[in-house]
């Protein structure tokens, strides 16, 4: 079969129409099968518009935070159930990235901002803590307009790890005050560094999980910055890396080029980094040298998936980008 996306043969429903998507209500492989639930959120675009719906993360009461770029209302925040809660922000433009942290019980926001060059440190109700600013001193930029981040993750000790995935590709360390530890990656290590994440699944040796949008892989860094390895991911160009339990989630963006061929879809990798699910891709399949073969959009389920959020129960809700202004939908895991 030829490397393009299949559009299967389903009759569209309406439930699928209001997603943007025609598609089988069930998807993904194994141990990782889902139900579509277009109708999940309950937002609407008279009160509560979107451009595009970029990341989510739950607050420890399990309310869900979005970001989107459409300054009326730049966070959205969802019951679990959908209906919106609250939004507010008005003054971030390129609002992108999204973390949580509860930082010794104060529960915190990290919004990476590429248009304003900052990731700027809130909290849950959008009062501005700290804004972390571009590297000046590093040596790796002449100027704040090229640091573009696009993601963080925080450590345990409240250090700030950006990655710079608009912009010259490297990872910066901040230490929580927003003080400049180290800067590591960069375009010779990373293309498109467009995700960062905390890798905690062995405890004893945490790691970075960083993206390398354009090279359809994603890299491991240990903490002080040093490269350990690539996993290759052939045809699947990743949003964010999402660490839960023993499994990464992420969106793939898209699973060709060009940049807007709507040909996304989820993946989820085991304890051992293999693909064990692709919900809206085809069956994953490994080559007896270990490679996995490449994986492509094989049911037109989503258009450009941007981020995944998984809750307690293994349920994915999916925000995507340049979707016409869809709102998320969430995977019931079946």
């Amino acid at each position: 079969m030829k490397r393009r996306t299949f559009l299967q043969t389903t009759a569209v429903t309406s439930l699928g129409a209001l997603a943007g998507f025609t598609a089988d209500p069930t998807i993904g492989h194994g141990n990782f099968r889902y139900r579509i639930n277009a109708r999940w959120c309950k937002a609407d675009a008279t009160n509560h518009p979107v451009k595009n719906c970029h990341e989510m993360v739950f607050d420890k009461s399990g309310r869900i935070f979005m970001t989107t770029d459409d300054t009326r209302n730049n966070i959205l925040v969802f019951s679990k159930d959908g209906a919106v809660l609250d939004a507010w922000g008005h003054d971030y433009p390129g609002a992108h990235g999204l973390t949580y942290h509860n930082e010794n019980g104060a529960e915190m926001l990290f919004i990476a901002d590429y248009e304003r060059h900052q990731v700027i440190k809130t909290n849950l109700a959008g009062d501005v803590v700290r804004t972390f600013e571009w590297p000046a001193d590093s040596g790796k930029y002449q100027h704040q307009s090229e640091f573009k981040p696009t993601e963080t993750a925080i450590a345990p000790n409240g250090d700030v790890f950006v990655a710079d995935g608009y912009g010259k590709d490297y990872i910066v360390h901040y230490d929580h005050d927003g003080k400049v530890k180290n800067v590591f990656g960069g375009p010779m290590l990373l293309k498109n560094a467009h995700g960062v994440a905390l890798d905690t699944r062995d405890p004893q040796k945490p790691v970075l999980l960083v993206t390398s949008r354009a090279e359809n892989s994603l890299k491991r860094f240990s903490m002080e910055g040093a490269w350990l390895e690539t996993i290759a991911l052939p045809g699947a160009y990743i949003c964010r890396p999402v660490v839960h339990g023993e499994n990464v989630y992420f969106a793939v963006l898209i699973s060709e080029l060009p940049w807007d061929s709507q040909s996304g879809y989820v993946c989820i990798l085991d304890k051992k980094n293999r693909v064990v699910s692709a919900p809206g891709a085809g069956t994953p399949r490994y080559l007896p040298d270990g490679s996995l073969k490449p994986l492509y959009q094989t049911v037109k389920v989503f258009k450009h998936p941007h981020d995944v959020l998984v809750d307690p129960d293994g349920n994915i809700y999916v925000a995507q980008w340049n979707s016409n202004g869809v709102y998320p939908v969430r995977l019931e895991r079946v």
